[in-house]
């Protein structure tokens, strides 16, 4: 871990003392840390800190709407390889919010979850992505092992 210093203007270090209580950090560093890790994930027009990701997308859409639900799920099935898991609620007799996890290449993933959320219909889209570093393991546990890969966050 490296130490920086950083001078910041007096607006600036209030807001950071408000987020800090209102999110629970103890300290300005964790709280830095996580603003600006934050701010350089979500950085579309930056390169990719990493060629895999794993990622939530998070969104509400209109059930009844011009066939979306068939729509985001053609999507899904198209990207397979990318899809790990879905989940989906209703909210109402319209409404869903369904929860879309996503692993594999950075700017595949990136680019599936924002077709997704720009879709007709879907409203309050959220992309979380969490680049990863993957390595391959192998175990021993007596006469039984066994290898998998691991993904670890970076950042």
């Amino acid at each position: 871990m490296q130490r920086l210093t950083i001078s910041l203007d007096d607006s600036i270090a209030e807001a950071i003392d408000v987020f800090m209580v209102a999110k629970g950090y103890s300290n300005r560093s964790e709280a830095i840390r996580d603003l600006v890790r934050d701010s350089l994930v979500r950085d579309k027009d930056a390169a990719p800190l990493t060629k895999e990701c794993v990622a939530a997308v998070s969104y509400v859409y209109d059930y009844d709407g011009r066939d979306l639900a068939m729509r985001l799920d053609r999507a899904q099935h198209e990207h397979h390889d990318l899809t790990i898991a879905s989940t989906r609620t209703r909210l109402d007799h319209r409404h869903c919010m369904e929860v879309t996890m996503l692993k594999g290449d950075t700017e595949a993933v990136r680019k599936l979850a924002e077709t997704v959320i720009a879709e007709r219909g879907v409203r309050f889209g959220q992309i979380n992505l969490v680049p990863i570093r993957t390595d391959a393991h192998h175990h021993s546990h007596g006469d039984h092992g066994h290898s998998h890969t691991h993904s670890t966050p970076v950042l």
